[in-house]
Formats: structure tokens, C-alpha cells, sequence
């Protein structure tokens, strides 16, 4: 019982960390037309809140990745985290006291990004160190929901902060990241490393056989993740600016319908992830599915403009990307050895970054451009995403056959070797 109790402490541990990387955005959306009005700043200059934080995890990831693959994940992730809080930090004092509050809270921003290149993709490469088989997959699915349900959660924590003054949120960071610090730091028991860690020369060599070999599938896999994500943070952006404009809706019940799609998203994952297992070519279908689920629901919003039909319509879409996200996430995890899975799953996560960080700018233009076309070019992208899963992602008949030690996700490991 004691071990069992250990391994649920661990499991919500490596849970709290994504959870705090999504707080990173997700809180900060119900503030940004309020912070736009108080520091006089441009759609543009609002939506760089968004998108630098994330280009600087996009940037910092690949190098946390190798530096928690030659050490250990946990070497990588407490320090992010302080990191990340510390960033917090200083947007908030920032937005209180200092002259020129809109750099310093930039530069907060960007700290905060590079703190969370060290949180969720290591959290994913942890979860494959320290579960296997069908339970790797099942925590993985609930490492997804985790972070959806970071989604959920945060957009009415940040209205309910901004009750108090619109900076408030920035000061809410550290908190969390406190909780989390000490989560991981108790409850998360590394396996120490035997071997003497990889040469740099050898590491990028056998990534590179990984990629050679795997690349298509590989590469389609995290395009099919940066979509995901590119998707959801531009439809939230252009949600949340016209529950203000278009509805005069504001504070906790624009906190509370901002959470309605990301609530389907999580319940999907977490359903999808338990479900799983190691079944190939389920994962694949559902990739598909849930992709051509997104593009039915985009599609579709062309038409409808009254917000309750709106927000129906757009869980379709969330409800995709709660079926693929976690059928992702075990594929990358499972592609490569324990030795370079944090490179593999931290280039995923930089992957997922970039999509965050062009969301919010480039829905931000289309919504000045047309809403049809928005609505229309998101909805040609995610067909030709699905298109491309079903063509590049191959799964052999004999992988399904093959138990858990023999699996895909095994002989992928030979080429790390």
C-alpha cells in the first residue's frame, strides 16, 4: 500500500509540473485586453506576452533536453522552476513600480519561458524513465489532462486575480511553483545512472540514426502537436477579445466560458490516455480522428456567430485535440532510449512552444483580415495535418502483436544503440 500511495504521489508530482507551464499563458488571457488599456500598448505589443514567452522556451528546450539527459531530470526541472517563479516575480514588481513596466515585464517573460523549457517536455521524458508498457501510457495521458486541466483552471484564476488589480497574476506564479518544487523534490525518486554519460559526438549520432531512420513519422508527429497547440492558443486569443468587445463579458464569467472548450479537451485526454495503452494503431486513428475533428468544427464556426452555438461547435475541436495530444506524446516518448528521450521529447516540446508563440500574432492578424478566412485557413490546415498522420505515420501489423517488451517503442531503442 505505502509503495502504491509513493507511486500516486509521484504521479501527481510529475502531473503538477506541465499544470505549472500551462499557467504560463493560459492565466495570463483573460487579463490582456485590461493590460492592454493600462500601459497604452498595441494588439501587437500585447500579444509578444504571449509569444515571447514562449520562443524563449522554444529556443531553451533542445539545450535543457541534452543537460537532463547527461544529468538527471530532476538537475533540469527544480531550477526551471525557480526560474519560472522568479520571472513571475519581476513582471509583477514591475507592473507595480517600475518606469518602462512594459520591457521589464517582457523580460520577466522571457525568463519565465526559459524556465519552462525545463518543466513539462523533461516531465514527459520522466514519466517514459519511470513507467512502462500500458502504464506509461495511461500517466502520459494523465500528464496531458494535467495540462488541460492547467487550461481550465487558469483562465478563472486569472480573472479572479484581476479582481483584485490586473498585475496581480504575475504575483501568483512563485506560489505554484513553490507547491510544485516540492512535489517533485520529495516524491520523485530518479533511478541513479550506471553508465558514464554519452559523448556529445555519439548522443548527436545516434539522434541522428534515430531520425534518419524514423524522421517521417517522427517529424509529422510533432507538426501534428504544434498544430494542436498553434490552433487552440489563436482560437482562445480571438475568443477572449470578443467576449469583451462583442459581449461586454468580462472578469470570472469570461474566466468561466474561456474554460468550457479546454474542459472537453481535458476529460478527452485523460479518457484517451487511460485507454490507449500501447495500441499502435489506435494511436494513429485517433491522431487522424481528432485532426479531422478540428477541421469539422472550424469549418463549421463560419457560420455561426451567437455565442452559445459558438462555444458548442468549438468543443467538437477540442475534443480533437484532446483525442490526439496524448496518442502524440506516447509515440515521442516511446521513439527513443532513456538516454536521449529528453532531447527527443524536449525538441517536441519546442516544437509545441512555437505553435503557442504564433497563435496569438498571427490570429490577432487574421482577425483584422477576415473571419471567414481565419476560420477557413486554421481548418485547411489541420485536413492537410490529418492527411499527412494517416500518410507518414506507419504502424507494422506485427508491432500490434508484439508484447510490451518487443513493441515498436522497444526496436526504436536499437537505434540509440
Amino acid at each position: 500500500m505505502a509503495k502504491e500511495n509513493n507511486s500516486i504521489m509521484t504521479v501527481i508530482a510529475i502531473g503538477s509540473i506541465p499544470m505549472i507551464l500551462v499557467l504560463g499563458n493560459s492565466m495570463l488571457i483573460p487579463i490582456l485586453p485590461k493590460m492592454k488599456s493600462e500601459l497604452d500598448i498595441s494588439q501587437f505589443q500585447v500579444s509578444l506576452t504571449i509569444s515571447l514567452f514562449s520562443i524563449a522556451a522554444a529556443i531553451s528546450i533542445p539545450v535543457l533536453g541534452y543537460l537532463s539527459d547527461r544529468f538527471s531530470r530532476k538537475a533540469i526541472i527544480i531550477p526551471a522552476l525557480i526560474l519560472y517563479g522568479g520571472g513571475g516575480l519581476l513582471a509583477g514588481f514591475a507592473s507595480a513600480w517600475f518606469s518602462n513596466a512594459y520591457l521589464w515585464i517582457m523580460a520577466g517573460r522571457i525568463m519565465q519561458g526559459i524556465g519552462a523549457a525545463g518543466t513539462a517536455p523533461i516531465a514527459m521524458a520522466l514519466t517514459g524513465d519511470l513507467f512502462k508498457g500500458g502504464k506509461e501510457s495511461k500517466v502520459l495521458g494523465i500528464v496531458e489532462a494535467s495540462n488541460g486541466l492547467g487550461k481550465v483552471v487558469s483562465p478563472i484564476i486569472g480573472s479572479l486575480l484581476a479582481l483584485l488589480i490586473w498585475y496581480s497574476v504575475f504575483f501568483a506564479f512563485p506560489i505554484f511553483c513553490v507547491i510544485s518544487i516540492l512535489l517533485t523534490a520529495f516524491f520523485v525518486k530518479e533511478k541513479k545512472k550506471n553508465a558514464k554519460p554519452i559523448p556529445l559526438g555519439s548522443y548527436m549520432k545516434g539522434l541522428l540514426s534515430v531520425f534518419k531512420s524514423e524522421g517521417r513519422w517522427l517529424l509529422t508527429a510533432y507538426l501534428a502537436g504544434a498544430t494542436c497547440l498553434f490552433t487552440l492558443f489563436g482560437i482562445l486569443f480571438y475568443l477572449s477579445d470578443i467576449l469583451e468587445k462583442t459581449y461586454d463579458i468580462q472578469g470570472v464569467m469570461k474566466g468561466l466560458i474561456l474554460a468550457i472548450p479546454l474542459l472537453f479537451m481535458t476529460t478527452t485526454s485523460y479518457i484517451t490516455g487511460s485507454k490507449i495503452k500501447k495500441k499502435m494503431k489506435l494511436m494513429k486513428n485517433l491522431i487522424v480522428l481528432g485532426l479531422i475533428f478540428m477541421t469539422i468544427s472550424f469549418v463549421t464556426l463560419v457560420f455561426f456567430k451567437k455565442l452559445v452555438p459558438f462555444i458548442a461547435i468549438l468543443t467538437i475541436s477540442s475534443i480533437g485535440t484532446g483525442l490526439a495530444l496524448p496518442c502524440i506524446n506516447s509515440f515521442i516518448t516511446g521513439s527513443v532510449g532513456k538516454e536521449r528521450r529528453g532531447f527527443v521529447t524536449s525538441l517536441y516540446g519546442s516544437v509545441r512552444f512555437l505553435g503557442v508563440a504564433a497563435g496569438p500574432p498571427l490570429y490577432g492578424w487574421m482577425m483584422d483580415w477576415s473571419r471567414t478566412g481565419m476560420f477557413l485557413v486554421t481548418a485547411g490546415l489541420t485536413l492537410v495535418v490529418a492527411f499527412l498522420a494517416m500518410l507518414l505515420i506507419r504502424v507494422s501489423d506485427q508491432s500490434e502483436k508484439e508484447d510490451a517488451k518487443d513493441s515498436l517503442f522497444s526496436r526504436l531503442q536499437l537505434h540509440t544503440e
